[in-house]
């Protein structure tokens, strides 16, 4: 469902237009891992575990899946693996969410406790594949759950040790954003770059709040933790931006909107399924900080021990005319 909601008051179901023919749909993600059940040695068969959790979602969710939103992959040392390691990773997004759309105030309480629902009936069921038995376990990604990362945040400026809590005398917050895995073409000038641009970037976030600062550049992963062998990565195609915003309540407004939602724009089938946190290392304030600490410690020059040249730079202004304003006369009268 489509509309012109502002952020402020963005009910979890519905879609938020943004600038460039973008657009932020809701949908709900699920990170998978597969072990084995018994104790066979056949291989996992991709297909056939596809198959049987799209039927089982039908089944028990009455939701229909597309297999292009169920990712399964295998991994390629499983010969050199232990027995209790997982033989397959993947995700799962459900992206027709419309029935869960209502009218009521309680809708975000709604979507919250449908989605801890599935995850409690997919979490550890057992998958039979021609014999062969896999335990499928199932999370929430941490970048879609924004109550996980605020507790985060607070533990981390509560409990972080020395000044961590307090930033020039006040309480520590976070401000600044990071998303991860976007096409850096959807953030360019169109028929001028392909790279990202600042301008457009900045007028595509203004839409979530007020922007203090921001950067933009390419990024060859999403994420720290995503693995090199990962097909899905494509280096130099996405981009990674950081979005400072106004102060901590605009932050936490345009993180809220961001989680749970991918990317879409205007005349592309491609959804983009970012990846968002908050910036644990303070980009901006760290190099507000460095930038000061430069300034202080620029030398100053001593007096007797610099060359003409530097003489010249730090001369007093001299007026060209006497401070009468009398301009001096050319020829004796």
């Amino acid at each position: 469902m489509s509309n012109n909601r502002s952020s402020d008051s963005l009910l979890p179901t519905e879609t938020l237009e943004l600038d460039s023919g973008l657009s932020l749909v809701p949908r709900f993600k699920l990170n998978l891992t597969v072990h084995r059940a018994d104790a066979s040695v056949k291989p996992l068969d991709e297909w056939q575990l596809k198959r049987s959790l799209i039927d089982f979602l039908k089944s028990s969710f009455s939701v229909i899946v597309p297999e292009e939103d169920l990712h399964v992959r295998k991994f390629k040392d499983i010969n050199k693996r232990k027995r209790e390691d997982p033989v397959a990773r993947g995700k799962l997004f459900l992206r027709q969410l419309g029935f869960l759309s209502s009218s009521s105030e309680d809708q975000e309480k709604k979507v919250r406790e449908w989605k801890k629902t599935v995850v409690a009936k997919i979490d550890g069921i057992e998958l039979s594949l021609v014999g062969v038995k896999f335990r499928l376990t199932v999370e929430i990604p941490q970048s879609d759950d924004f109550e996980a990362m605020r507790k985060e945040w607070e533990e981390n400026f509560a409990f972080g040790g020395g000044d961590r809590g307090y930033y020039k005398g006040r309480k520590r917050e976070p401000d600044t954003i990071v998303l991860r895995g976007v096409p850096s073409r959807w953030f360019a000038e169109t028929r001028v770059s392909s790279k990202p641009s600042i301008l457009v970037t900045h007028t595509i976030f203004s839409a979530l709040g007020k922007i203090r600062n921001l950067d933009v550049g390419e990024d060859d992963g999403i994420g720290k933790d995503a693995d090199e062998d990962d097909e899905d990565i494509v280096p130099g195609l996405q981009c990674k931006i950081l979005v400072r915003f106004d102060d901590h309540n605009e932050f936490c407004k345009a993180l809220k909107v961001l989680c749970g939602r991918s990317l879409q724009k205007e005349g592309s089938r491609l959804k983009a399924d970012y990846e968002v946190n908050w910036d644990k290392d303070d980009v901006f304030r760290n190099a507000t900080s460095q930038s000061e600490v430069n300034n202080r410690s620029m030398p100053k020059i001593a007096a007797g021990n610099y060359n003409r040249s530097e003489a010249n730079r730090y001369q007093p202004y001299v007026p060209r005319y006497p401070q009468n304003n009398a301009r001096a006369k050319r020829f004796k009268e």
